[in-house]
């Protein structure tokens, strides 16, 4: 989303954005077990932009499923263990909303939040969902956080038959600051593949769970039942990344973290 005005994705957009998903020209495979393989594309020198493209195929979860708990944000604050606080801020239309959402970085790095434009499209039997960041006078950079920037992030959820999904997870992520060499590389072996998994093991048990918290709450499926407020796009500007702080975390060195019990 590189204009200066926040607009909402077209199908356009959408279909740039499958295409990405698609594409194997441009993209170094950094790991490939079990079903999950991880890409990263070089980008220019110095800049502290990373893009990563993490492939995982879901056996025994529908891409309904997947669809669900991607979307379903009181789910995701029981199993996403890297998320800090997680709150939609408005609505745009039946298939686009503002959203904040801040996590976890590995120690000693300080943690990141970030704005989000997000929108979603099934697109016959698959699923798109896919955001950019934006700015919003009520939400601005905190000072316990570093403002990252979404330049574009998504899901595409590929249907492969009743019970069985691919889920492709791309992320072109500025996060405001010249990392280590240790977390880039820790990003692709150790961290995107962990949160594949964290994924599908959140799909096994999501039936089970959604039976007893609002079980026909679905607002990014039927929008009639969204309670969130109309926000104008005239509240929203483009979050440009050179706005924000930015800080040297070059030199931090890796420390060792438990392994999630999960």
């Amino acid at each position: 989303m590189s204009g200066q005005t926040v607009t909402i994705p077209d199908d356009r957009a959408f279909a740039s954005f499958k295409a990405e998903c698609l594409c194997e020209e441009g993209w170094s495979m950094n790991y490939n077990k079990e079903g999950i393989t991880v890409w990263s594309q070089s980008l220019e020198e110095g800049k502290s932009v990373h893009k990563i493209k993490c492939q995982m195929v879901c056996k025994d979860v529908s891409a309904e499923t997947m669809y669900d708990v991607l979307h379903d944000i009181e789910y995701r604050r029981k199993w996403d263990t890297n998320v800090i606080e997680t709150f939609d801020i408005g609505k745009l239309t039946v298939n686009a909303d503002v959203g904040y959402y801040s996590w976890r970085c590995p120690k000693p790095l300080r943690n990141r939040d970030v704005i989000t434009l997000r929108s979603w499209l099934p697109i016959g039997k698959d699923y798109i969902i896919m955001n950019y960041s934006v700015k919003h006078a009520k939400y601005p950079p905190k000072k316990d956080m570093v403002r990252a920037v979404s330049i574009q992030t998504g899901y595409m959820i590929q249907c492969q038959g009743p019970n069985r999904c691919i889920l492709t997870y791309m992320a072109q992520v500025d996060p405001r600051g010249s990392l280590p060499k240790w977390v880039v590389n820790r990003s692709s072996h150790l961290l995107a593949p962990r949160a594949m998994k964290k994924i599908i093991k959140a799909c096994l048990k999501y039936s089970d769970w959604k039976k007893r918290h609002n079980p026909g709450f679905k607002p990014w499926l039927y929008p009639e039942q969204t309670t969130l407020p109309s926000i104008p796009l005239s509240e929203l500007s483009i979050q440009h990344a050179e706005s924000l702080e930015n800080i040297d975390e070059s030199s931090l060195a890796e420390t060792q973290e438990r392994e999630d019990s999960d």
